[in-house]
């Protein structure tokens, strides 16, 4: 199984980014046919289905192992491209899986210079619980997750902790709440909620309250900021970023609740590991550790850190991501 087909695993990686044959084909500028023959010569190399053609396509186990290489290859030819001074092809970037809530506050700002510098990049957004599923099938070369080991094969760096407060507007706190938020009102009390995998609001009212696992009345806002902007309507309360909301805060469009608690989330970045070391000039750093160290710089400047952060865990078998933040 030596010496894959490289066209045939740049069409695996067009056929996982654009679930359709037509749309792999436009993307590679070749046709439908041609990317047919390139699948099923890979598949013929490995022996192995690596595409379910169905509507839309998915990969197979094989294939996501396969979608791994290909994407960790593709990095590696921009890395020996910019090396050799050759431009990037237009359709080249790298994909990293952001939370929503760091997509919303310190990642833009983080990145912004690779981009300015002509860095493709494509950001695919999860839950941070979740954004690891993505590295793990190959779909994404890095993430940011709340998951504290590396997966084998990958680096791990801690970036700092999301704060998370509870707040609500003046007039929605005046009209639902006069007497206080309690343990006895609480339960009718609309709270806002990004999407069913967010469970921030559970996790604070069971901290503020004592209570093992506290039922809300929840309505569905799946925008971070638009969750936000809920919040200062009126629509319920919000469990969401300290730093997303400090000017509103500040200027007194929102209201914090019970502000001594707070549920801190610990954010860390995943990469694979790429054996570009040995092509690079001394001096020079690979893209995809470029990004990581623009975003740990990023993460410095935005989120608390904890003495824990102070040094690098260790590295530990994979295991089961734990309780679902955004």
């Amino acid at each position: 199984m030596k010496d894959l087909d490289s066209a045939g695993l740049d069409c695996l990686a067009a056929l996982a980014d654009e679930r359709s044959f037509e749309r792999a084909a436009q993307r590679l500028s070749v046709t439908q046919s041609a990317v047919s023959q390139r699948l099923r010569s890979l598949e013929a190399q490995v022996g192995q289905l690596l595409v379910v053609r169905s509507r839309p396509l998915r990969l197979t186990e094989p294939g996501k192992v396969l979608l791994r290489f290909a994407r960790q290859l593709q990095a590696l030819r921009s890395d020996v491209a910019r090396e050799l001074g050759a431009r990037a092809l237009p359709n080249e970037r790298i994909a990293i899986a952001v939370n929503a809530d760091s997509l919303a506050t310190w990642v833009l700002p983080a990145l912004d210079e690779l981009v300015r510098r002509g860095v493709g990049l494509e950001l695919v957004v999860d839950d941070q619980d979740f954004t690891h599923d993505w590295l793990r099938q190959g779909e994404v070369l890095g993430c940011v997750s709340t998951v504290r080991q590396a997966l084998r094969g990958c680096e791990l760096r801690p970036l700092g902790v999301m704060r998370y407060i509870a707040v609500a507007s003046p007039e929605f706190l005046a009209r639902e709440l006069p007497d206080g938020l309690s343990a006895a009102n609480f339960a009718q009390t609309p709270f806002l909620v990004f999407n069913r995998k967010d469970d921030s609001q559970v996790q604070w009212v069971a901290k503020a309250f004592g209570l093992r696992s506290p039922r809300l009345n929840e309505r569905y806002v799946p925008s971070s900021e638009g969750l936000v902007r809920a919040a200062c309507m009126g629509w319920g309360i919000g469990v969401v970023p300290e730093l997303q909301v400090r000017a509103l805060l500040a200027g007194g469009e929102l209201t914090a609740l019970r502000p001594e608690i707070s549920v801190d989330v610990a954010l860390y970045w995943h990469q694979w590991k790429l054996m570009t070391e040995a092509l690079a000039t001394p001096g020079r750093v690979a893209l995809l550790d470029q990004i990581g160290e623009a975003l740990a710089r990023g993460a410095r400047a935005a989120l608390q850190l904890e003495p824990e952060f102070s040094e690098r865990p260790k590295k530990r078998p994979e295991r089961q991501a734990g309780a679902v933040e955004r």
